[in-house]
């Protein structure tokens, strides 16, 4: 049994990507403590590895060289109930693996990946929001919310692909609620119902202000978690 916290970082490293080195600052600023984030590559992802992890943050990176590890590990935290965190292609994919292993649509694909695909749940956005601040709007009551200890927020963005608008209704009455919505009020963050900690955004919390409040209350989950199986093992 470790002593610390340890958070599964599911993405392909690459040592020039902003992205990396931000969410490798955002850990070392959270007040929870000693926080270590181990990089899982997600052609190398498993369940037996996954499984000693407190928590799981599938990171930026689209295109991934595996979209099943990807797909595989937000499965794993959703059916073990290990926090989780997804930002911008985590958030798309946190999307495609729920619509396909919830839901049932096995077709739901990311359409940069397959462009032909019949079910393009993750699709271009009316307006790329590659390096652009836009504000985002938490719903009361959600997890964002009382993240944030505020209403909405201004958040980084590097992406060019979001949830396709002729899906919405999917998430309609589902366990997977829409709690973060754009100034236009498209999709910019989604939270499981019934779940300790599970979040997905398309904007990236680790690119701002440290400490963040997102990033820290993903990590106090990921704490938690780690104290309660500790107490279980002894």
């Amino acid at each position: 049994m470790h002593s610390g916290t340890r958070i599964a970082l599911v993405g392909d490293l690459h040592d020039q990507q902003k992205s990396y080195q931000a969410i490798a600052r955002a850990l070392s600023a959270v007040p929870e403590g000693e926080v270590t984030g181990d990089w899982i590559s997600t052609d190398s992802v498993s369940k037996e590895k996954l499984a000693d992890y407190d928590g799981i943050w599938c990171v930026p990176g689209m295109p991934y060289r595996s979209a099943g590890g990807a797909i595989s590990a937000i499965r794993h935290a959703r059916t073990s109930r290990t926090p989780f965190l997804g930002t911008s292609a985590g958030f798309q994919y946190a999307l495609i693996e729920y619509a396909r292993n919830v839901l049932g649509f096995a077709e739901a694909e990311h359409q940069k990946s397959h462009p032909k695909t019949g079910m393009p749940l993750i699709s271009p956005l009316a307006c790329a929001l590659a390096g652009m601040k836009a504000r985002v709007h938490f719903t009361p009551g959600s997890l964002l919310r009382k993240a944030y200890h505020a209403a909405d927020s201004v958040e980084h963005y590097h992406c060019s692909f979001g949830v396709n608008e002729r899906y919405r209704r999917l998430l309609d009455g589902g366990d997977l609620c829409i709690t973060a919505l754009d100034d236009q009020q498209e999709i910019r963050g989604v939270e499981l119902d019934g779940h300790p900690f599970f979040v997905a955004t398309l904007f990236q919390p680790e690119m701002g202000h440290l400490p963040n409040p997102l990033v820290g209350a993903f990590a106090a989950a990921c704490a938690k978690h780690h104290h309660r199986h500790a107490k279980v093992a002894s």
